[in-house]
């Protein structure tokens, strides 16, 4: 698959490609418990989707992926951080804070994978999800992570990156990119905290 272009790699891994309406559209949240067998089917699927298309493409930078991209309108992700870090699950997510300082850095998407954008994000989120059960947790994420969540997070909203990017950028080829392979760079990176739980039992957004 080497000289397939990454966008046709994604494709045949079963992404959903830029244009799909649904990847502009809101997803639909669970309501759970009630919905808790449909939650965790949904998660299953998008675990396999990560395992085969980890199998194709390092992701120093760690990957995620959104239902929306698997063609699923539910709002459920799973990002995969780098290094020996558990999964995370996001299930009805929101983001409930954010830093004032944010940074630039540059973002790929599965779902046009061509190319990278310079993205500007904040340097920490509170995000409130549910659990399978519909308890609320609140966790605080720092720097790389937190892009990452954040990215997802947009895509459950109907947005890519391109929205965040600033007037006058476009992304540019990946072959132009020359950071593939390596992590974002931080003065330090931090892992997520939880900050409490029983915040909510239904999803308010």
């Amino acid at each position: 698959m080497t000289n397939v272009r990454p966008s046709q790699q994604m494709r045949d891994l079963g992404v959903v490609q830029e244009c799909a309406a649904i990847l502009t559209t809101p997803t639909r949240p669970f309501d759970l418990p009630t919905e808790q067998g449909e939650a965790e089917h949904i998660v299953q699927e998008l675990f396999a989707a990560l395992n085969c298309i980890s199998q194709v493409h390092p992701f120093a930078k760690g990957v995620g992926i959104a239902a929306p991209q698997s063609g699923i309108g539910r709002a459920a992700a799973v990002v995969q951080p780098p290094g020996d870090v558990p999964a995370i699950i996001l299930l009805n997510p929101r983001i409930t804070a954010r830093a004032e300082a944010s940074d630039d850095q540059y973002e790929g998407c599965l779902s046009f994978f061509d190319v990278r954008g310079l993205v500007p994000r904040p340097l920490e989120i509170t995000v409130e999800s549910a659990s399978l059960t519909g308890e609320r947790v609140a966790t605080l994420y720092e720097h790389g992570l937190a892009r990452l969540i954040h990215h997802e997070i947009d895509h459950l909203d109907g947005l890519l990156y391109t929205a965040r990017m600033l007037p006058g950028t476009e992304p540019i080829p990946v072959n132009e990119y020359r950071q593939t392979g390596r992590t974002w760079v931080y003065d330090h990176d931090q892992q997520p905290r939880r900050l409490g739980t029983n915040l909510a039992v239904h999803d308010d957004c």
